[in-house]
């Protein structure tokens, strides 16, 4: 499984890499001696005996919880540790200014 010329070009186009004529060649050769023969052995594989892979969690299809609400706080509890709460509101300075 060779790789031409015109593949490691469109693998650099690919990667935004500019190669002159000369890079490109060394590139070519480099990526079929050393990196191709890496990949190998995963070629050697039957490729009939395995079942491809669509997702890597298989047949899970919702991993996640229900969206059930939560009881929260009472309006007498989310004041409680506020310093000047007023009715049933939180009390803020003003930041536009005017009255408070």
């Amino acid at each position: 499984m060779a790789l031409s010329e015109r593949d490691v070009r469109g693998i650099a186009d690919y990667a935004r890499v500019a190669l002159t004529d000369e890079e490109l060649t060394e590139m070519t050769a480099y990526m079929n001696g050393a990196i191709t023969g890496v990949l190998e052995p995963v070629l050697q594989y039957g490729e009939a005996d395995v079942p491809p892979t669509f997702h890597p969690i298989g047949d899970l299809s919702n991993v996640m919880a229900a969206d059930v609400p939560e009881p929260g706080l009472s309006i007498d509890d989310a004041l409680l540790d506020a310093p000047s709460p007023r009715d049933r509101y939180f009390r803020v300075p003003s930041i536009l200014g005017g009255e408070e």
